[in-house]
């Protein structure tokens, strides 16, 4: 039903003005509207409403996501407008933040006034990124193997005599 929708993001703001200032001329999103309840901001089609609150808690996650060409060229560029990206010990990220996912994809990421946390995702090269599994040919099914008689190991230590033995 929603497939074919055009998404809509959200995030919050407890200092509107910083807000507006940061995602306009910081990260050079095209404002929209700013009224009483939201600043909104283009962001190549998808609609950015950054909802104005009294006091706001950010999420420990991601909230919003950009797919650049470049991560090495976007950091860069953003860095020199005065943003830090985050560093995380758990996570094996070169001099200028970036993670390299499993999938090949490199991350970045950074927070915004609030302490939204944002990142920045440059895709696998095509070589990279997995392939659909391609269906296998069915292939005749294998015939068991013929069992060969084998003899169990005899114990190490000698067994307990039998009751044939002990009647002896």
């Amino acid at each position: 039903m929603l497939g074919t929708a055009r998404l809509a993001a959200f995030v919050a703001t407890a200092r509107p003005d910083r807000a507006k200032q940061f995602y306009s001329q910081t990260l050079g999103l095209r404002l929209v509207s700013d009224d009483q309840f939201a600043i909104v901001f283009d962001c190549a089609g998808v609609q950015l409403r950054i909802q104005k609150v009294e006091s706001f808690q950010p999420h420990a996650f991601t909230a919003i996501g950009w797919a650049v060409p470049s991560i090495r060229k976007s950091v860069a560029t953003l860095s020199k407008r005065g943003i830090v990206f985050e560093r995380y010990g758990f996570l094996e990220q070169d001099d200028q933040g970036v993670w390299q996912a499993p999938s090949w994809a490199k991350v970045a990421w950074f927070k915004d006034p609030d302490g939204n946390l944002l990142s920045l995702t440059e895709a696998a090269p095509p070589e990279k990124r997995a392939k659909p599994a391609k269906a296998r040919k069915s292939r005749p099914a294998r015939r068991p193997m013929k069992s060969a008689s084998i003899k169990p190991a005899r114990p190490t230590r000698k067994s307990a005599p039998t009751r044939a033995k002990r009647r002896r």
